[in-house]
Formats: structure tokens, sequence, C-alpha cells
């Protein structure tokens, strides 16, 4: 009775242990295996050297091509040999369906090869195009495996369809056949390991000796200059001189900020006849006196400095020194608290997924690049670990930099030198402290997530992308704005708002239009509330009377009498903005991509680089200079995030789909046979991070020779 179903099962329950040792033997020279009589025949397994209990012997790095059934009692035999310690069995087919199973189980009485047992034992993975396995001589006692190949009954569990179609030719409850080219070959020796974490560490820490290296020449140089007196030139009073201050762009007629001359405008600096210290006098305005009372404390009103035309950098840095630092420094002890908190449940939990894996044998759990998957100890993917190592010491480089700037600034101040007191953007570190133990614990996070990235822990890969992003702008922001950027708690509390709304779109916002529908909303009103809040320098109350406002101002400047914007420059960086994320807004809504957290962290990357260009624009127009070092570090940044993008845009592995689809994308590694596309990524990434920071740290260090009444805020 051929082909009944008793004699299949029959023939799986089987044991063939008493024939291994001749399916173990090396092959006859007059047969070698790769010799093929008919590999159309199913019946007959292609001639493998088969003995009678259906055994097939594999060797090493030699292609096996077949169909495979649906039938039973098919099983393929694989010792390792003295000098290998570890191989990689790769599987492919031209055909995605019907869907199939790999299985590599240990030599043991039965043989699990049955659609609804084959999970009990051993390591599997589903499969359409694509199968890699990673196995190490260590976890087979018997130094030998079976490899054993399952069609499954239907294709749902591989991406497939689960319905059946009425004009296609299913094969339901018939036999399924699939062709298949099995190759096992040797994985990457010990000493791959040892070479590339070793380069790994020394491309970062080669970063280091650069930065010791410049530092040590500026030293040199600030030393010489120290004893030759040339730091500066000095007026009889001891006080530095500018030669050519940065003039402002000012309406005619109006002498706000102007340096020297006869002019006795109000709020300018000045230094006494006697030589004094510079004095700022009580009032600081570039309109008329008489357009207005003089009362001495109208200066003290927000509203009438921070509403007026042109704003000069010293309207919105009048709040103590000390106040201001001390309140951006709870950014930096805010975000420790938040790293602490958030990373210890998430290592907890990717701990449990790695554990999960190596127990159960399940590798559609995790969606690794298989082909390229290096496993170390317990870790299924050391590879994609180790390249998240470049976040790490760059940030805790990038801390260091600007520990040295802290540490010079403050030495500055003690020593009462006015270019720190008077000249320049206003000195605080707290953010740029915050950004570096963000960047860091990026790499935290993204090895966590690489551990096992599935579906459903992405949103730690990038929650704190989202926070760079975000303090990179508040850090712009707070450059020509110090006295008026948000509180880290409102930031901190916004972020937290951010990252629940991923974690509901990426729960939610696959096919459900209202979650879309609502998001748009959120995300339009969000626009518009903090456009206003930039527009009127925080002064625009949010509030049940805002919209009576809002439809006030747009009824008497836009359609009863058409006006030109009060602050034109800012006016056109909102619409710009807002005009990009209404764009986001409307894509999302018609489109509603699959990957929500990507999606969000798109809006975060285009308004940071909208607001960075057009800082840049208006820096340049203001007739201010891009130095040489934020100028390398611009173009560094330029250069590294677009090769970065290249490897990130390489797609090796997807959650979107089924793990068998994912599969499909999988590829060889192309760095040192140990890194992939995505590891690659993750090293420029980190690299463009770094600089990208160093744009903002040293972006305005033309200015520190510029007093703060000549300096625009825009």
């Amino acid at each position: 009775m051929p082909g009944s179903p008793r004699l299949a099962l029959l023939c799986a329950l089987l044991c063939a242990l008493p024939w291994l040792p001749r399916a173990a033997a090396p092959p006859s020279p007059a047969q070698p295996p790769a010799q093929r009589r008919d590999p159309q025949d199913p019946a007959r397994g292609a001639d493998f050297d088969r003995v009678y209990s259906g055994v097939v012997n594999l060797s090493t790095e030699t292609i096996y091509a077949f169909n495979y059934t649906s039938q039973p009692g098919q099983y393929f035999l694989y010792k390792f040999p003295e000098d290998v310690d570890s191989v990689i069995i790769k599987v492919v087919s031209k055909m995605a369906y019907p869907c199939s199973v790999v299985s590599v189980q240990n030599i043991m009485c039965p043989v699990y090869d049955l659609d609804h047992n084959v999970e009990f034992n051993g390591v599997y993975q589903s499969m359409t195009k694509k199968a890699a396995i990673t196995l190490q001589k260590k976890d087979f006692p018997a130094e030998q495996f079976f490899v054993v190949f399952v069609i499954k009954p239907e294709d749902y569990a591989c991406g497939g369809s689960f319905f059946v179609q009425e004009k296609e030719n299913q094969t339901w409850n018939l036999q399924r056949t699939k062709n298949l080219k099995v190759t096992i070959v040797p994985s990457i020796k010990g000493s791959v390991f040892v070479k590339s974490i070793l380069l790994s560490f020394l491309i970062f820490f080669s970063f280091y000796l650069v930065c010791l290296l410049i530092a040590f020449v500026h030293y040199v140089r600030f030393q010489r200059k120290s004893i030759d007196g040339s730091l500066g030139s000095t007026d009889d009073s001891g006080t530095m001189a500018v030669s050519h201050p940065i003039a402002a762009s000012t309406p005619e007629g109006s002498n706000y900020g102007a340096i020297g001359g006869s002019s006795s405008s109000p709020g300018r600096q000045m230094t006494s006849p006697e030589g004094g210290q510079p004095c700022q006098s009580d009032t600081d305005s570039s309109v008329e006196e008489s357009d207005f009372d003089t009362m001495p404390d109208i200066e003290s009103d927000k509203n009438v400095i921070r509403t007026k035309v042109f704003l000069y950098l010293s309207d919105l840095s009048r709040k103590d020194r000390r106040i201001v630092s001390k309140k951006y420094k709870i950014y930096f002890w805010n975000i420790i608290t938040i790293a602490v908190f958030y990373a210890l449940p998430v290592i907890q939990l990717v701990i449990t997924y790695q554990t999960v894996v190596n127990v159960t044998g399940n590798q559609d759990i995790c969606y690794y690049n298989f082909l390229c998957a290096h496993p170390l100890g317990v870790l299924s993917a050391f590879n994609n670990i180790l390249s998240n190592v470049g976040h790490v010491l760059l940030g805790f480089l990038f801390l260091l930099i600007v520990l040295r700037r802290d540490i010079l600034h403050r030495r500055a101040l003690e020593a009462k030198d006015l270019f720190a007191i008077e000249y320049g953007i206003p000195k605080h570190f707290g953010l740029f402290y915050a950004m570096g133990i963000a960047l860091m614990m990026e790499g935290v996070l993204s090895a966590c997530y690489h551990i096992c990235p599935n579906y459903s822990n992405f949103q730690f890969d990038t929650s704190f992308m989202y926070m760079i992003a975000g303090l990179c702008m508040l850090k712009l922001y707070q450059t020509r704005h110090p006295d008026i950027n948000a509180s880290a708690y409102a930031a901190y509390a916004s972020f937290a708002f951010v990252i629940t709304l991923t974690v509901l779109g990426v729960v939610f916002g696959k096919n459900d239009v209202w979650f879309w529908l609502i998001f748009s909303v959120i995300h339009i009103l969000a626009s518009l509330a903090l456009s206003s809040q930039i527009y009127y320098m925080g002064r625009f109350k949010i509030d049940l009377g805002m919209f009576r406002r809002a439809a006030m101002v747009l009824y008497t400047d836009c359609i009863h009498q058409c006006s030109r914007p009060l602050y034109t420059d800012r006016m056109v960086l909102l619409v710009m903005g807002n005009l990009v994320n209404w764009s986001f807004a409307l894509f999302g809504l018609i489109y509603r991509p699959r990957d929500f957290a990507s999606y969000m962290l798109g809006i975060f990357i285009c308004n940071l680089l909208l607001y960075l260009a057009f800082y840049i624009i208006m820096k340049l127009r203001s007739s201010e200079k891009v130095l040489p070092i934020p100028l390398f570090c611009i173009v560094a940044t330029a250069v590294l995030w677009a090769a970065a993008l290249y490897f990130f845009f390489q797609n090796l592995s997807s959650w979107e789909g089924t793990p068998a689809e994912s599969r499909e994308k999988n590829r060889e590694c192309i760095l040192l046979d140990f890194f992939d596309e995505h590891d690659i990524w993750h090293f420029l990434s980190a690299t463009a991070l770094f600089f990208s920071f160093l744009v903002l740290l040293t972006l305005d260090d033309d200015l520190d020779v510029v007093r703060r009444d000549q300096i625009p805020v825009f």
C-alpha cells in the first residue's frame, strides 16, 4: 500500500540508529555525494548515498539539490569534522511556497519530522526561499545531528494566504513538493572574533587620540599667546576691544547695539571714564523712548522685551547665570534617572527573549540576519551587539569634551574674564551633558534590541533617538534664547508623551483609521501650539481663550487688512515647519505605514534638519562666520549621514512580515566576514551623531569675541 498514511506514519516512527554507522561513513570515491542521477525523482531521493533507513549523509561545502515532498521519513545526517567547531546550514529554494520548516535535531529516537511535532526537539526555522542556522559542535554530545525538512500543509505561517482561492491549483491535503538546495559550510573561527572586536575598539579609540592631540595643540598655542601677551588688544582701561564687531541689521535710524561712537542709546554696555568694568543701563530697547512710558520697572516686563521687532541676545540673557545654569543641569540628572529606570526592565526582557530562543530552539522569535549572525556564549548575534560600541565610546568622548569646555569656562568666570561674562553665547552645558548620556544609552538600548530584534521591542531601539533629536532642537533653540527655553520637566514629559504615542502606533497603527485620524489631529494641533509659542517668544498663553485670540489675529492681519508679519524670519521658519509636519500627518493618514516607530523618528529628524538649516542660513545672513572646525564637522556630518543611510536602507530583515519572509532579505557578511550592512550602519550613524553634536558645540565659537548686544536672535 504505497503512499498510504499509515505507512508514512510507520516510517516516521522508526528509528535509524542501527544504520547510523553506515550513514556516517565517508562516501566511496567511486560514488561522490555530489553526483546526482535523477534530481526530479523524489521517490529515489536523488541518490544521496541513501541507506535503507532513509538517512542521507551530508558533507561540508557540498551543494545538495533535491525535490522534497511532504512524505515523512527522510533524514539527513551531518557529522562535525575534527577541525570544525561551528557550521552554518544554508538552505535556498527558488519557490517561496509551499511553506516548509528546517529543523536540526540531536541524534535521538524518535526523529520529529511531522508538522505537529517538528518543534518538539532541536532548532528550527520556517522557510520560504532562504534559511540559515548556525550550529556549534559543543551543543551536540555525539558531534553529529539530523537535518529534517517538513512541508507544512498550509502556507499561512510563511505569509501565504489563509483562505483557499477558487481558481488556484491548491495542494491542500495532497502531496506538496519543494525544490531545495542545502549547503553546510564552516563558520568563522575564533581569531575572526578577536580581530573584529579589537578593530571595533581601535577605530573609536583613535577618536580619543585625535581629540587629545587637538587639545594639546590648543593648550600649547594658548600658553604661547599668554606669554606673548597676544590674546587681544586692550585699551587704556584694560578692557579688550573688538576691532570689527558683527553689525546687526536694524531699522534705519535705530542705533540699537552700536559699539563706541558718541551715541548714548540705552541698553548698551559702556566703559566708565575711570576705566572700571562696563556697566549696563536699566533700559534696553530698540525703539524710541517716546513710544512708551520709560518708568524704571518697565524693562522687567517680559512682554515689552520679548515682543520687540529686533531682538538681541542681551535681551534674552537677563536672568542670573547661576540660576539658568542650574536649571539646565536638571536635564543631565533627569536623563540619568530615566536611563536607569528604562534600561533595567529592557535588559531583563531581552535576556528572557534570548533564553526562550535558546531553550525552545524556535528561531522564528527573533528577526536576525541569519546569514551573518555569529553566536557567542548565549547570544545568537554577537556582531549586531558589538557594532553598537561606537555609540557608547563616542558618547563618553563627547562628555569629556564638554567637561573640558565647562572647566575652562568656570575658570574664566572665577577670573572675572570679561569675555566669559559679557561676550559670546552664554555657556550652559547641561543640555550637552544630556546629549552625551542619550548617545551612550542609544548604544546600550540598540544592543538590547539586537539581542532579539522583533516587532514587540523595536521601540527600545528608537526611544533615545527621539530624545536625541529633541535635545538637539532644544539646544539649538537655547543658543539664542537662553532665558526662555523649556524646562527639563516639560521637555521630558513631552518625550514621554511621544514614546506613548509610538507604542500605541506600533500596537494599533497597522490598519486602524481612527488611530491615524486622532494622531494626525494631535500632530497638527501640537505643531500650531508650538509655532505660536516660538513666534511670540513664549508669551502666547495656551488656555480656553486662545482660539478666540487666534481667530481675531487671523481676521485682523489676514482678512480685514493683509499686513506684513511682525517677525518675518520667524514666520518663514514656522510656515515651512508647519508645511513639513502637515505633510507628514497627511502622509500617515493616507498610507498608514506599518513601521510607526520609524515614521515618528522621521518626523523628528526632518524637523531637526529644517531648524539646523534655518539656523545656519540666518547665521550667515547676519554676517556671522563659520570657523574651520565647525565647517569640517558639518561636512563630515553630511558625508557620514549619507553613507550611513545608504547602509540603513539595505533592509537585511524586517519584522513587518513573517519570519520566513524576513529571511528572504538576509545577506552574507561584507566586512571581515563578521559584520553586515546593518552593523556598518551602526558604526557610521554613531560617528555621524558624534559629529552632529560637535556641530552644535562649536557652531557659534566665532561669537566669543562679539558682545551680546550685537548678537541677533533668530
